[in-house]
Order: C-alpha cells, then sequence, then structure tokens
C-alpha cells in the first residue's frame, strides 16, 4: 500500500479534515488500493452539486456544463470523495478543469463519501459501476464519456468499459489498482476494515468497501480485456520508503497488461509523483484527458 501524505479526507457525512495516524497503517504495505488525499481543503464555500437518486439512496454529483460532444467522468480512489481530484484544495477548481479542458465535466462522491447517502447493499465492483452507469445516464445525455480513474476507481471505470464500450470514447488510468499487483489476506482485510468502522463508522463507504476487497480482485481476474477505445494508463515509478525499484517495475508490468487487445494504447510513467499523480502533477493528467478528447 502507498501512501504519499500524512492525512486523509474520509469523513462519510462531511468534507471536513481527517487526520489519522499513518504509521500504523504504513506498516502493511501489501497493497496499493487505498487514496490518501490532501487534506489541506479551503474552507470557502463549496461548489453546489446535484442529487442523483439511485432509489435505495442518493448521491451527491458535481458537473460543468459546456456543450461539449463529449463528457469527462472522474472515479474516485478508495478513502476519497471527489475533492481528491482538486489540487489546490477548493472546490472551485473544478471551473478551472472543466476550462482547461473545454468539456463537460463530472466528479462525484460514491456512497458514504463527502455528501452522498450511505448504502449498506455490498459496495463491491458490480455495485459500483452498476451506480456509476446510472450517474453517466443522468448527465451525458447521449454522448460518449471519457473515464479517468485513480486507484480503485481505475477498476470501477474498466468494468464500466467493459460492460458499455459503444459509451466510451477513451479512458485515463491514473496509477490504478490492478489485480496483479494488490493482494490481501483476509487478517489484513479484517485489520483494515476494524480500523475503519472505528474510525468512520460501519456504513461509512471506506469500511463497506474495505470488506468486499479481496473478492473484487478476484472479480477483475475474471474481466475480459478493455475495449478497443484509445487508453492511456499513468503509472508512479517513485521510489520511496514503502516501494523499491522491484515493487514499482511489477506496479508498471500490472499496468501495460491492460494493453491487450487496445490498438491506441499509451503508457506514461512519472518519477515526479507518488501514487497521488493528479495532486502532484495535475497538469500531466489534464493534459493526456485533452489528449483523449482530441482523439
Amino acid at each position: 500500500m502507498i501512501f504519499t501524505k500524512a492525512s486523509w479526507k474520509l469523513n462519510p457525512n462531511k468534507t471536513t479534515n481527517v487526520t489519522l495516524l499513518c504509521t500504523f497503517i504504513l506498516t502493511i504495505s501489501a497493497f496499493i488500493f487505498t487514496s490518501c488525499s490532501d487534506d489541506d481543503k479551503n474552507s470557502t464555500a463549496e461548489y453546489p452539486g446535484t442529487t442523483v437518486n439511485l432509489g435505495t439512496h442518493k448521491l451527491m454529483a458535481y458537473t460543468v456544463a459546456k456543450n461539449s460532444k463529449y463528457l469527462v467522468v472522474f472515479e474516485s480512489g478508495h478513502g476519497n470523495d471527489h475533492t481528491s481530484w482538486y489540487s489546490s484544495g477548493k472546490s472551485s477548481e473544478i471551473l478551472s478543469i472543466a476550462d482547461f479542458l473545454d468539456s463537460d465535466v463530472l466528479l462525484y462522491d460514491r456512497a458514504g463519501y463527502g455528501k452522498s447517502e450511505f448504502n449498506t447493499e455490498p459496495r463491491d465492483i458490480n455495485k459500483l459501476r452498476s451506480e456509476l452507469e446510472t450517474v453517466i445516464d443522468q448527465f451525458a445525455k447521449g454522448r460518449k464519456v471519457v473515464l479517468v480513474g485513480h486507484s480503485l476507481g481505475g477498476m470501477i471505470i474498466r468494468d464500466y468499459a467493459i460492460k458499455n464500450p459503444a459509451k466510451v470514447a477513451g479512458l485515463l488510468f491514473v496509477d490504478s489498482s490492478h489485480e496483479k499487483k494488490n493482494h490481501i489476506s483476509q487478517d489484513e482485510l479484517n485489520t483494515f476494515y476494524n480500523n475503519y468502522k472505528i474510525t468512520y463508522g460501519a456504513n461509512s463507504g471506506i469500511a463497506l468497501e474495505t470488506l468486499q476487497l479481496i473478492e473484487d480482485f478476484k472479480y477483475m481476474e475474471v474481466l475480459p480485456n478493455l475495449p478497443d477505445v484509445p487508453t492511456i494508463i499513468l503509472t508512479s515509478m517513485k521510489i520511496d520508503a514503502q516501494n523499491d525499484a522491484a515493487s514499482k517495475q511489477q506496479w508498471y508490468d500490472a499496468h501495460q497488461s491492460l494493453k491487450v487487445g487496445v490498438t491506441d494504447f499509451t503508457h506514461i510513467t512519472t518519477v515526479n509523483s507518488g501514487h497521488f499523480i493528479q495532486l502532484d502533477e495535475p497538469k500531466l493528467v489534464l493534459e493526456n484527458i485533452k489528449l483523449l478528447l482530441f482523439k
């Protein structure tokens, strides 16, 4: 597991800052899926959201409309709400992102994160992908989407693309989780879950998603290849105390395996960013989204 920040933004009801004791968590380094976000968030007025009613619960989405050909959709990692995409820490950054891309953009919080409601059904990849479908359908208005997924979000958009190939114009994976590299034992999962349950509550997004991680990686193992749409992978190759060169090579190889069956495939590495490439090098992420839009 890679933790590049000392604190997480994981409060399931509010977007206030929460600081965890990462000393404990850093000792458990079996896999990369949890996204530690930059917690120095600005307390100014938040950008207004739009409710998505799923019947069993409601999600909060944040969008900018520019009447563009495609809709760019951001999927956050495990343990993060939509603000993990804001390098400035300000919710108004969504406007800058839309302006830079000159495109409609959509960010949202999964159940149990930010201002989205809880959902106690199993929060596995299949369920998360199904809810992403509903969110996209509300805003896409028949347009194809460019999907951008960080960490665990990469597995969610991968499942979406495989299940909905005709709706996808391009894919950008930002240091995505992958079953060939991510492994967790039942004892480790129990430790994570109990810690999250105590800190954030049994119905929090991070706790319920954690319960499904072993099954999630098994689920991903049997998925077909990606559809043949333009695909870009961003991989952090930065060496740190938790990741040596051999570990990073395994990470690279796992991401490279997504190439099978994809004609237009680009794999970009960086040593200037940790797991949160979108925070350390936001321009690298945005420029590659724009590249997909041009394709």
